[in-house]
């Protein structure tokens, strides 16, 4: 999974950098999806992604996991952190190297998306988190409904061009991946 998900994040980015097919695909794909849907709907789907929304949904998974398990899963714990911190140290520098304009603007930056990063990390890692713990598998495809919801309200709302959610989420989900090779090796 962890080779899939950087595979995926390499094409991507390749395709983005060089300015090769999917790219062009991507850009004609965008053209005809931005705008489409009730404005208030799709700006609330892009809104998940933000900090404000993100950041308090996995320290209330944070909280609750360590009130229930104490330090006995502290790796796991540390690693979803230490996965949330990686999302600027990584999407930051790249969005400054690939300088890639956004899709309604001339202004750059916009590959990777740092909101779809943020979605997948904090709703992802929290559902690494709560999943042991619950009587019922329901955390992680909430987190993927979130992450999936917050991925077309960027493009529709014309914030990101689907490749820019899409790298972003093969980086990120490459980061819980090893999150989640971590916690076997400890229970392991």
């Amino acid at each position: 999974m962890l080779a899939l998900t950087l595979l995926t994040f390499a094409v991507v980015t390749w395709q983005v950098a060089v300015d090769g097919p999917l790219r062009a695909l991507d850009e004609r794909i965008s053209s005809r999806i931005v705008g489409h849907g009730p404005p208030a709907f799709t700006e609330l789907l892009a809104d998940l992604g933000n900090l404000a929304v993100a950041l308090p949904v996995l320290g209330a998974s944070l909280a609750y996991a360590f009130w229930r398990e104490r330090l006995r899963r502290w790796r796991e714990t540390v690693g979803v952190v230490l996965a949330m911190a990686a999302v600027p140290a990584f999407v930051v520098p790249l969005k400054a190297l690939l300088d890639r304009p956004g899709p309604l603007t001339d202004a750059t930056g916009y590959y990777p998306s740092g909101h779809a990063a943020t979605a997948l990390v904090a709703y992802g890692g929290g559902a690494l988190l709560l999943s042991p713990l619950l009587r019922r598998p329901w955390a992680m495809p909430v987190a993927l409904v979130l992450t999936l919801a917050t991925g077309i309200g960027l493009v529709l709302r014309g914030y990101h061009w689907p490749l820019d959610v899409i790298g972003s989420w093969a980086l990120c989900g490459a980061l819980l991946v090893v999150v989640t090779m971590c916690r076997r090796r400890s229970s392991g």
